[in-house]
């Protein structure tokens, strides 16, 4: 019987698992529609806010256990953490962040959900048309 000094080890900078990435995107979304904080989810959950970090990075895996606190301190279903994932019979090519979404990828950044809260308290039409111009604009 070798050894386990034998044994190969892990690559020093593996890369994440893309449903991992997947599943912490969801997690980071979720948390932000929710307006919590890294630090709000992680002391619900008992973790660090770095713990929450590396799951919504998708470089920690979320065990399951684990995935169904979330899901309950999130108040969505498991299931939500896993939407836009190919199906396995389906033959899809693995997403590697959120569900490719205009909205979810809004969302996922910093400044989304204030700007999603915002943009409908616009009540001329018109300058909601100019600032969706202004934005295509900056976009490029």
């Amino acid at each position: 019987m070798p050894e386990l000094s034998q044994h190969k080890s892990a690559p020093l900078a593996s890369v994440p698992h893309p449903v991992d990435v997947h599943v912490g995107a969801r997690i980071r979304l979720r948390r932000r529609l929710l307006g919590l904080s890294q630090e709000k989810l992680a002391e619900a959950l008992g973790l660090t806010f770095q713990q929450v970090q590396k799951y919504e990075r998708g470089s920690n895996r979320v065990s399951a256990s684990k995935l169904y606190e979330i899901s309950r301190t999130l108040q969505a279903p498991i299931s939500f953490f896993y939407e836009g994932l190919p199906d396995a019979e389906s033959g899809g090519a693995m997403p590697t962040s959120s569900d490719g979404s205009p909205t979810a990828d809004l969302l996922l950044t910093t400044e989304g959900p204030a700007l999603a809260a915002a943009f409908p308290r616009i009540r001329s039409p018109e300058a909601r048309r100019n600032l969706l111009d202004l934005i295509k604009t900056l976009a490029g």
